[in-house]
């Protein structure tokens, strides 16, 4: 199991009006959109808009600020294949990161969550994990349109629940990676886009670690190469495979 002894969570002291609640959910979705795929057209004039660069103080180089959008998405397009998707990358897959592979126990914990949650993993460009970073942060910002949503209607109840589960959720997934991910990222991309991403990346989760009043360690902690963990044996290794057991036969009747 995770260890969940170096993870506090202090009482918050005032609570967040509707309006705060879903700038917060826009900033998550803004992070997340630079992951779950390959950044888009409309995506980076957004991103590249004056005003937003002035407020994000996102400080991107000419390879950014002066390439046509369609070139800019064509060059991002391989930085992300060659960060994300290829071997020798660095994935943003919490299982990858924490125990060096995929599919791991974060992967089954936050598909657990988002079922408990009714949150449901949207079909996209790319298949991916339950535990990337992309989706980890769309579903916070699901729950922070959710918390909104309840505010407004009065539902204090159903407010203070999802505030606690977003709490939870950065103090046993997101708080224990992205800081050191970001950190690492920030270093080994040659682009300024994921670069400025990066940086962002990490102030985001300080600062919305600080909001929360959680405190988790950064097991990431930004290593370029993370050691691959033990697999439990979920089956006997003694016992055949080959269907000529009982199990096995039992198996293929239900099959059948």
């Amino acid at each position: 199991m995770q260890d969940q002894n170096a993870a506090s969570i202090e009482p918050m002291e005032d609570s967040l009006s509707p309006l705060e609640l879903r700038v917060r959910a826009g900033y998550y979705q803004l992070l997340a959109g630079a992951f779950v795929e390959e950044p888009g057209r409309d995506y980076l004039a957004a991103l590249r808009a004056p005003e937003v660069l002035a407020e994000l103080d996102l400080q991107f180089d000419t390879d950014v600020t002066e390439m046509s959008l369609d070139r800019l998405q064509d060059v991002l397009a391989c930085e992300y294949a060659t960060l994300f998707t290829t071997s020798g990358g660095c994935p943003p897959v919490e299982s990858s990161r924490l125990t060096g592979r995929f599919q791991q126990e974060p992967f089954h914990d936050v598909k657990a969550i988002y079922q408990r949650c009714g949150f449901e993993l949207q079909p996209g460009k790319f298949a991916a994990f339950e535990d990337q970073l992309g989706v980890e942060l769309t579903f916070v910002a699901v729950l922070l349109e959710n918390q909104a949503a309840a505010l407004e209607r009065g539902d204090m109840a159903m407010a203070k629940r999802l505030e606690k589960e977003i709490r939870r959720f950065w103090a046993t997934h997101l708080g224990r990676w992205v800081r050191g991910y970001a950190t690492l990222l920030e270093r080994v991309t040659e682009h300024s886009f994921y670069r400025e991403i990066a940086r962002l990346l990490r102030d985001f989760a300080e600062a919305e670690l600080a909001l929360l009043k959680v405190k988790v360690d950064d097991v990431d902690g930004g290593r370029e190469v993370v050691a691959k963990s033990e697999i439990n044996v979920l089956f006997n290794p003694d016992e055949p495979v080959c269907g000529g057991c009982d199990h096995g036969k039992q198996e293929n009747r239900v099959v059948a």
